[in-house]
């Protein structure tokens, strides 16, 4: 089998599996998402892409703390996108405006989608799957998802609105509406 992300059938039923028995699913060395109710297991991260993430959060963390903007989250933070069947997803990092962020903070996954959601490709990410995953976010109410590629050394901005754009080496992923103020040089993180 090949790195990329394999469906694993629930053993004990054909049933789907839900977003809380997913929080009782541990795969050594492996991060797991549900959609529709089925199971997907993927390769950890990479070293580049595990870097990329790092600088990116930290450079998105200084930003929002200095502005009270809200809170973010990295590290497969997961996410209820749908139920009946359920749909986890998981970003690279995550980020939700100060009044949407849930008070108390769940143990489990929130019902709910970030306002910002940022995917750094691995070399084994298909571009198929990575479409699926973007318009989960965007159809959940995410309002807007990068999607970094540390290979071409681009990203692709999507926006709520249906918009799309292309951000290269040389420019600035920017926060927009959304993070007044933010930008990051593209070539700063990767």
């Amino acid at each position: 089998m090949t790195p990329e992300s394999a469906y694993v059938p629930s053993m004990s039923s054909p049933a789907f599996m839900t977003a809380e028995q997913l929080l009782g699913v541990s795969i050594p060395g492996r991060r797991v998402e549900l959609v529709h109710g089925a199971l997907i297991v993927r390769e950890p991260a990479g070293l580049r892409q595990g870097r990329v993430v790092a600088t990116l959060s930290r450079q998105l963390m200084d930003h929002v703390e200095a502005n009270d903007l809200g809170q973010v989250y990295a590290g497969d933070t997961g996410f209820t996108l749908a139920r009946s069947p359920d749909t986890v997803r998981a970003p690279d990092i995550a980020f939700i405006r100060r009044d949407r962020v849930p008070h108390p903070e769940p143990s489990g996954y929130p019902d709910l989608a970030p306002d910002l959601a940022v995917e750094v490709l691995s070399p084994h990410n298909r571009p198929g799957e990575t479409l699926a995953k973007v318009a989960d976010w965007l159809s959940s109410g995410t309002s807007l998802v990068w999607v970094i590629d540390p290979e071409r050394r681009q990203a692709r901005v999507y926006r709520q609105d249906g918009t799309e754009a292309v951000v290269l080496g040389g420019e600035a992923l920017r926060g927009e509406d959304l993070l007044p103020g933010f930008s990051c040089a593209l070539d700063a993180i990767l």
